[in-house]
Parts: structure tokens; C-alpha cells; sequence
């Protein structure tokens, strides 16, 4: 199995928005990992009180399928090459004969715990390489926030003063209509 270098460049892309969290498949920590998925899933199994539902859940269909549709539409900056294999990995659900069940999703919490349960060199720098990502994407969205925010208090002044705009060609159409209603007399008349 041939693992991605452990850096937040490489797992941002892993990282999905599902059921409002922040999440990472059980397929992509494998990979991340360096082993297999069914191997991982084992592991987390025997110490099952350590996941929680918000640490890990199962995905429903719905999530799957959404999730599939998404993948199908991404535009991620990451190289065609790595999109290609990752479409194929996550679309068709298929890593050396397929799987049988819908893939777990862990959020940043249960990533965490993942430390605790797989005790190697790659699992620290792994997890250290995860945390760091999930950091980033945080702060990215907090920066997001303040960005709306203020483009939304530039709109709103903006408004403000393209409205006396608006009023003022308003009334500047009003009046010309206004004048072009008055009956204007004949041509040459001399009234």
C-alpha cells in the first residue's frame, strides 16, 4: 500500500464537510496510515469506547451519496492525477476488491484518539500532520467569517449611498415625465 507524505498540503484534500463536521474517511486514514483500511477499522473496534459518535460515525447512504457527488464535481487544487485517484477511491468505494459497508468518518476528535490506538512513528507524524491541517482549515474559515462580514458592512454602505443615487435619477426620470405629459401646443400657433 503506498502512503501519501504526511503533510497538511496532502491531507487538506482528504478533509470533507459532512453532517456539519469536519471530517476525514477511514479509507484516507489507512492511506495516510500505511495500512489497510479493514486493519484500522479493527484496531478502532477493540477500543470502541474510546470513539464516541461525535469522534466517529458511520456514514448513512444520503452522506455517501452526496459525498460521491461532491468528489464528482471537485475542482480542489490538488494535481488531476491525485483527483483521478482519489475519485476512483472514494466514488466507486473500491481499494483491492471493493468494501462491504459504508466508511466510517472521524472528526478531529476521533483523528486525536486515533493516536492513542495506533502506537508507530508514522501514526505521530501522521496525527501531527492532521491536526496541523484541521488548525489551517480552521483558521481559513475563521478568516472567511471576517471576510464576509466585512464585505457585507462595505455592501451596506455602499447601499446607502447608491440609494440617494438612485433616488436623485429617480426623481430626474419623474420630472422628465412629468414634462413630456404637459400638452405642449401646435407648432406655428399662436396662441
Amino acid at each position: 500500500m503506498r502512503a501519501i507524505t504526511p503533510k497538511p498540503e496532502n491531507v487538506a484534500q482528504l478533509v470533507f464537510f459532512i453532517r456539519g463536521e469536519r471530517v476525514i474517511l477511514d479509507v484516507d486514514l489507512a492511506m495516510l496510515y500505511g495500512v489497510e483500511t479493514g486493519a484500522l477499522n479493527r484496531a478502532v473496534k477493540r477500543n470502541a469506547d474510546r470513539f464516541p459518535v461525535d469522534f466517529m460515525f458511520r456514514l448513512a447512504r444520503d452522506d455517501w451519496e452526496n459525498l460521491r457527488c461532491q468528489i464528482g464535481i471537485s475542482s480542489s487544487p490538488a494535481s488531476a492525477q491525485a483527483r483521478a485517484a482519489m475519485r476512483s477511491r472514494i466514488v466507486t468505494g473500491r481499494s483491492h476488491g471493493g468494501r462491504r459497508a459504508l466508511p466510517y468518518a472521524f472528526t478531529e476528535q476521533g483523528v486525536a484518539m486515533l493516536s492513542s490506538v495506533l502506537r508507530s512513528p508514522r501514526a505521530v507524524a501522521v496525527n501531527i500532520a492532521i491536526m496541523r491541517t484541521f488548525v489551517q482549515l480552521r483558521r481559513l474559515m475563521d478568516s472567511n467569517r471576517d471576510l464576509a462580514r466585512k464585505i457585507e458592512a462595505l455592501e451596506r454602505k455602499y447601499d446607502q449611498q447608491f440609494a440617494v443615487v438612485f433616488n436623485a435619477i429617480k426623481r430626474l426620470i419623474a420630472d422628465e415625465k412629468a414634462r413630456r405629459a404637459q400638452p405642449r401646443g401646435r407648432i406655428g400657433s399662436t396662441r
